[in-house]
C-alpha cells in the first residue's frame, strides 16, 4: 500500500511598499520562524503570503498584478496557496475578494494573529522585538508607532493604519538590544509621523526622549530619523542631534508644497513663512543636517504660479535631499471631493522639472565634498566597487558612496573613513584612509 507523501511546505513572503510594510513582514516572519516554519522572503516557496501596499496609484498597481500574477500561479499548480495582507487589502478587501477569488484569504493590517492562524501559526506575545530581517545586517527599521492622527486631505494612510499610537519607549529600547546583538548597527526610526511621538501614551512628544534612551544602546552607532511632520516638530529633538554622536545629522521630513493657497486645502497645519522658518531653524542649530523632503506637484487646483512658486522655494532652500511625486486621487480622502485638474503629462513634466532642478543642487553640493574624508558604512559590494553611504544619507533612496574593489578590500556592514575624490549629482567616489 502506498503512502501518501508530506510535502514540507515553505512560506514565501512577498513585500510590496515602504519601509514600514518591511518592517511589518520581518516581524511576520520572526512569528513563523518561531511556529518552526519554513519561511523565505522573495524566493521560492508553494504557499505565498503578499504585504501590499495601497497608498497610491502606482502602488495599487504594483499590488494587484503581483496578486494577479501569484493568483494565476496557484491556478497553473506552481504555488498551492495564496494569502494577501498589507494596506490594499485594508482598504480593499471587498473589491479584491470579488475581482480576484483564487486567493485564499485577504488580511488587514491589524490581522497578522488571523493570518498566522490560516498558515497553521499561532501568535507568540512575548516574541517582543524579534524578526527575521531581510534588510542589509547592518541596519534595521525600527517601527516607533503605528497609524496617522493627522488630517492631510490627499493621505489614505489613516483609512489603512488606523490612528496614531506610540510604542512604549521601554519596548523600543529592547527591540534596539535585540537587534544590536545580531549585529545592527544603523537605527532607521520609522512611523507615519515621528512627530507626534509619545502624544497618546505620555501626554507629550516624546522623540527626543526616546533617542536619549536609544543611544544608551552598545552597540549602535547610528540613528536616523525616517518622516517627521512638520507642524508641531518638537525642537529638543535638534538639540539631540546636536549633542549626540549616534544620532545622524539628517531628517526625513515630508513638506508637500510651499504655497500657502495648497498647505490649506493639503490641511497641513502650516503656511509658506512657518515652513521656511522651520528649515532655517534646523539649519541654525544643526548646521551640518542633510535635510530630506518630498513634495507633490499636480494637486487640485496647482497653477502654473503656483508651480513657480515651488521652484524658487526649491532653489532658495536647497535642500540636501528631495523627491517629487504627482498628486494621486485617492478615494475617501478629504481632497477626493475637488477636482483632478491638473492633466497627467503636465503633473509629470512638473515633477521632472523639480528633479533637474535638484539634480542640479545636488551636483554642487556633492563638488563641495570632493578632497573631504567622511565616516561611511559599507552596505555591499556590487560589480567592481564596494557601496558605502555617509550619515547624510539614507540606504535606497539617497547619495552612494562607490569605492573600487579592485583596488581596496573592505567588509560590508563596517565602517571606514573614505576620502571624495570625485562626485556626480547622486554619487561620490572615494577611497579608504588610514
Amino acid at each position: 500500500m502506498r503512502t501518501k507523501s508530506l510535502k514540507k511546505n515553505k512560506i514565501n513572503v512577498v513585500t510590496l511598499g515602504c519601509s514600514k510594510n518591511i518592517y511589518d513582514s520581518e516581524v511576520l516572519m520572526g512569528q513563523l520562524k518561531a511556529n518552526k516554519k519554513d519561511v523565505v522572503h522573495e524566493e521560492e516557496g508553494n504557499i505565498v503570503v503578499i504585504n501590499t501596499c495601497g497608498f497610491i496609484d502606482n502602488a495599487k498597481e504594483q499590488s494587484v498584478n503581483t496578486i494577479l500574477e501569484y493568483a494565476q500561479k496557484k491556478e497553473d499548480g506552481i504555488v498551492d496557496k495564496v494569502f494577501v495582507t498589507g494596506c490594499l487589502s485594508e482598504r480593499y478587501k471587498p473589491d479584491l475578494q470579488k475581482e480576484i477569488p483564487n486567493v485564499d484569504q485577504y488580511f488587514g493590517t491589524t490581522e497578522m494573529p488571523a493570518l498566522l492562524k490560516a498558515l497553521g501559526a499561532d501568535y507568540k506575545h512575548e516574541l517582543l522585538g524579534e524578526r527575521v530581517m531581510t534588510t542589509p545586517k547592518n541596519y534595521a527599521f525600527l517601527k516607533i508607532a503605528e497609524g496617522c492622527d493627522r488630517p492631510c486631505s490627499f493621505c489614505a494612510i489613516p483609512l489603512m493604519r488606523g490612528g496614531h499610537k506610540s510604542t512604549p519607549i521601554e519596548q523600543l529600547v529592547k527591540e534596539a538590544q535585540g537587534l544590536a546583538r545580531d549585529g545592527v548597527k544603523e537605527l532607521i526610526l520609522i512611523a507615519q509621523d515621528l512627530t507626534y511621538y509619545g502624544l497618546d501614551i505620555y501626554k507629550k512628544r516624546a522623540l527626543a526622549g526616546l533617542l536619549r534612551e536609544l543611544v544608551k544602546v552598545e552597540g549602535i552607532e547610528w540613528i536616523r530619523l525616517h518622516y517627521a511632520f512638520p507642524t508641531g516638530f518638537p525642537e529638543d529633538v535638534l538639540d539631540v542631534i546636536n549633542e549626540e554622536p549616534k544620532v545622524c545629522n539628517y531628517i526625513d521630513i515630508p513638506l508637500q508644497h510651499i504655497s500657502d493657497d495648497l498647505l490649506k486645502s493639503m490641511r497641513r497645519g502650516t503656511t509658506h513663512k512657518k515652513t521656511t522658518d522651520l528649515i532655517h531653524k534646523f539649519r541654525e542649530i544643526v548646521p551640518q543636517m542633510a535635510i530630506r523632503t518630498t513634495l507633490i506637484v499636480g494637486y487640485p487646483g496647482e497653477t502654473q504660479a503656483h508651480f513657480q512658486e515651488l521652484k524658487d522655494w526649491i532653489k532658495e532652500m536647497r535642500f540636501e535631499r528631495l523627491g517629487a511625486f504627482t498628486y494621486s486621487h485617492e478615494e475617501n480622502t478629504h481632497a477626493y471631493n475637488l477636482v483632478d485638474d491638473v492633466p497627467e503629462d503636465v503633473k509629470q513634466e512638473r515633477a521632472n522639472e523639480i528633479m533637474e532642478i535638484q539634480s542640479q543642487i545636488s551636483w554642487e553640493l556633492n563638488q563641495q565634498k570632493i578632497g573631504k574624508t567622511f565616516k561611511c558604512v559599507i552596505d555591499r559590494k556590487e560589480g567592481n566597487y564596494f557601496v558605502g553611504r555617509t550619515e547624510f544619507d539614507s540606504p535606497d533612496v539617497d547619495n552612494e558612496v562607490l569605492i573600487d574593489a579592485s583596488k581596496h578590500y573592505l567588509k560590508t556592514g563596517d565602517f571606514a573613513q573614505i576620502k571624495i575624490n570625485e562626485a556626480e549629482d547622486f554619487d561620490l567616489y572615494g577611497e579608504p584612509v588610514a
